[in-house]
């Protein structure tokens, strides 16, 4: 499994409803595409959860890499670079992706950590997949997913959650626009592990 995330900066004056209604429009094209557990449709709104500026951004869990290989050669990445240029897409391994008992996403958490140099990989491996098992276990987790950039060394823990911010989680908070989700049911159960 693959994740991509990417994010665009959106002027201080951008009308957020523009964002809003774009995500309900393309929301629905995503519903059915093969390969992909889900996409959502995120948005960091300025004075909100922490954001200082406001960034509209997707991310992605895909199955395999020629999946995400599809998305790029397509002509689906096209659209968005069309509206908004070309951002860098920010890719991982995932190395557990659980799907909880929540059912309807509102917020999106991630959280990036550097792996210390001297770190036993094997041992911090097991420990992040065992930390987002439990994760995906909590009241309202939709999904819960560790990933690797092995060229960064660098875990994200991502989080789907039905919850609001309450300053326990950390990292970014985004909130769900749209959650396409072909093949979010297909994952493992957060008490499958």
């Amino acid at each position: 499994m693959i994740t991509a995330h990417y994010a665009h900066r959106l002027p201080a004056d951008y009308d957020i409803a523009l964002i809003r209604e774009r995500a309900k429009k393309r929301g629905a094209i995503w519903d059915a595409v093969p390969d992909l557990f889900f996409k959502a449709f995120l948005l960091r709104e300025r004075g909100r959860f922490g954001a200082i500026a406001s960034s509209y951004s997707s991310l992605y869990l895909w199955r395999h890499d020629e999946a995400f290989r599809d998305f790029l050669v397509s002509g689906r990445y096209k659209v968005v670079t069309d509206g908004f240029g070309r951002a860098e897409i920010q890719t991982g391994f995932a190395l557990d992706a659980r799907k909880g008992s929540g059912q309807v996403a509102r917020f999106a958490y991630k959280d990036e950590r550097r792996i210390a140099l001297d770190a036993d990989l094997t041992a911090t491996f097991a420990a992040e997949i065992e930390r987002s098992g439990k994760e995906a276990e909590k009241a309202g987790a939709v999904a819960a997913i560790i990933a690797i950039d092995a060229k960064n060394w660098t875990l994200t823990r991502l989080v789907l959650s039905e919850h609001e911010p309450d300053g326990e989680q950390r990292g970014e908070a985004y909130e769900i626009l749209h959650l396409a989700r072909p093949l979010l049911e297909t994952l493992p159960r957060a008490a499958d592990q």
